[in-house]
């Protein structure tokens, strides 16, 4: 087995680290990365962004969002938690062996003293019928990894946050989430060990899989600068893109209702592409102007709060409305207060 060491804790260009080995680094042994991303949620591969996250909360506290290969659920990560993958050749057999991969993971957790982990199901790792680890795999070329998460110490809070599904009704037919009961690994570690970072229990991790006394003696192979380079390219095409991570979303309907002191307004939206392909506006209220002009001045839009706003802003709303602010349509179309 090889390890590939990194310290970045940027979730678009981890992806990209994981993309990069999964295409370029051929190889029969199998790669070992971790990395640990700042707060971020990432999406799976078939699922709608928009009914996942909480927009507001994601905008107002910068968390990444960020949508990976593999399928399954959104879920939220953080500082303190472990992400790790394993990047091998597909021999048939493996892809949904799950029990295959996260088995060295669970027997190293055993030997750091967290006996109760184990595989339940078909993906997630375990500890009293408590979730602390979720996984996925991802199959190219005759290549595939098989990742999943290790929350060590993570911020249960924001998972609720970060992941509340939207107010306003959204359907698609995007993969939904499901949300089980989690727990951190930490309150199960010996208590000597309670105070370990995340960096501290990788190391760990790592030498209980390799089966060694120091990371000086682990199979390592270190990022060339061209590797970078080319990192750098697979951040920008893919997990630094918002084409990717929103407009990659399944085509959705979305549906918007409040009543005014003008009057009532319902908005219907269809989105393909992450952008407004079809606009309905319909309500009691009483405007100058053919709303159709509305409908037309939002197709077209990316469904994305700084775009979103910038149209938005250039509607006379007083005019085809009546006596209202941008702000409360913009806040009526995208925003879930």
């Amino acid at each position: 087995m090889i390890y590939v060491p990194n310290e970045n804790n940027d979730p678009r260009v981890n992806l990209a680290i994981e993309n990069y080995l999964l295409d370029k680094m051929k190889t029969d042994e199998p790669i070992l990365l971790f990395y640990i991303n700042e707060p971020s949620i990432i999406i799976g591969r078939n699922q709608n962004t928009f009914e996942e996250i909480n927009q507001d909360y994601v905008d107002e506290h910068g968390i990444h969002v960020v949508r990976r290969l593999s399928g399954g659920g959104a879920v939220y990560h953080d500082l303190g938690n472990l992400n790790y993958s394993f990047i091998t050749p597909d021999d048939g057999n493996s892809f949904r062996n799950f029990a295959r991969f996260t088995e060295p993971v669970v027997n190293a957790l055993h030997d750091m003293g967290v006996e109760g982990a184990r595989l339940k199901g078909r993906n997630d790792l375990v500890i009293d019928d408590m979730k602390f680890s979720g996984n996925a795999m991802y199959s190219t070329n005759g290549r595939m990894y098989a990742h999943g998460t290790l929350m060590l110490d993570s911020d249960k809070n924001e998972v609720t946050n970060a992941l509340k599904v939207r107010k306003d009704k959204i359907e698609s037919k995007g993969i939904k989430s499901i949300r089980s009961r989690v727990t951190n690994i930490k309150p199960f570690l010996p208590e000597e060990n309670q105070d370990m970072t995340t960096e501290e229990f990788r190391n760990e991790i790592l030498l209980k899989i390799f089966g060694v006394d120091s990371v000086d003696e682990v199979n390592t192979y270190e990022l060339t600068e061209d590797d970078w380079k080319n990192i750098k390219e697979y951040t920008n095409k893919y997990y630094g893109n918002w084409d990717w991570n929103y407009g990659h979303s399944p085509e959705f309907n979305v549906e918007r209702y409040e009543r005014f002191s003008i009057g009532s307004i319902d908005i219907r939206l269809n989105v393909k592409e992450g952008k407004i392909a079809n606009a309905k506006i319909y309500g009691d209220f009483f405007g100058l102007g053919d709303i159709k002009d509305v409908e037309e001045q939002l197709i077209g839009t990316k469904y994305e709060r700084e775009d979103l706003k910038k149209v938005v802003d250039t509607i006379d709303v007083k005019k085809y409305f009546g006596d209202m602010e941008n702000e409360d349509l913009f806040n009526l179309i995208y925003s879930i207060k």
